[in-house]
């Protein structure tokens, strides 16, 4: 069965329009039509149709026989109140990271069993990876996804196999759930060669004014080429003063303490 219908019958204009944007937040941004044919299942008229609508109300743009996402979907992102209230309080601090470090600091969301990632300063250098601005990665393989759901209730996020992508990465629920249970003690959680071979990461979770947990804050880069013991701290103490940003100067009672040991 097509991603685009249900068993109760075909979804709305809307749906369609729907599944033809959840196609972008893959790959390097831009699609062909024949492309959003193939990854959809829905048929060509519709998809046609469906894109020249999309470009008409800005939420789509065209790029010769491509398209990508318009002006419009930013315009809207930004205005997503959890995202846009953790963005301005993380970005000073993301930025002072990068400056000191040059390494590369993202700031992530949780959404379902995947990291958002909401901002990213990219070092100098550091490695390219595909993580960007806008793009997802499975939770379980990330430190920031990792950070995220030791300190949520995270049932039912993980269902499913949990993908490998190196030899490294965390694939059994029990050894899952022991290390976030590690990450909770210790306040940070670390990407260990889990989602790339020759990259790591720490980072941090950051809590919202009601004590939930509102996003992590990581740094990566390769391994050998950057001192997880020596970032730590720094991720940390980034992490808390967004947390103290968003609570308006105090530290909710859920936010792991930065005394907190490896």
């Amino acid at each position: 069965m097509s991603p685009a219908h249900r068993n109760e019958g075909e979804i709305s204009a809307v749906g369609r329009a729907a599944a033809l944007l959840k196609e972008f937040r893959s790959g390097d941004g831009t699609l062909t039509a024949a492309a959003l044919v193939r990854r959809t299942g829905l048929p060509k008229s519709t998809v046609h149709r469906m894109l020249r609508e999309l470009v008409r109300v800005e939420l789509l743009e065209q790029v010769g026989g491509t398209y990508r996402l318009g002006l419009l979907v930013f315009e809207l992102g930004r205005r997503t109140p959890r995202e846009s209230g953790l963005h301005e309080a993380a970005h000073p601090h993301m930025a002072a990271l990068h400056e000191a470090t040059r390494h590369n600091v993202g700031l992530a969301v949780l959404a379902g069993g995947d990291v958002v990632y909401v901002d990213m300063f990219r070092g100098r250098d550091a490695p390219r990876l595909p993580q960007r601005t806008g793009t997802r990665w499975p939770a379980h393989a990330s430190c920031s996804g990792k950070a995220i759901l030791a300190f949520c209730d995270a049932d039912g996020l993980t269902t499913g196999p949990l993908r490998r992508f190196t030899e490294h990465t965390i694939t059994d629920r029990d050894a899952l759930a022991a290390e976030l249970e590690r990450v909770r003690r210790r306040g940070v959680a670390y990407d260990l060669r889990e989602s790339f071979p020759n990259v790591v990461g720490v980072a941090s979770p950051i809590m919202g004014a009601d004590g939930e947990v509102a996003g992590a804050l990581s740094m990566s880069g390769l391994a050998g080429r950057i001192s997880l013991t020596r970032v730590e701290a720094a991720v940390r103490a980034a992490a808390l003063a967004v947390t103290r940003r968003l609570a308006g100067g105090r530290v909710p009672a859920a936010q792991p303490s930065s005394q907190s040991k490896r």
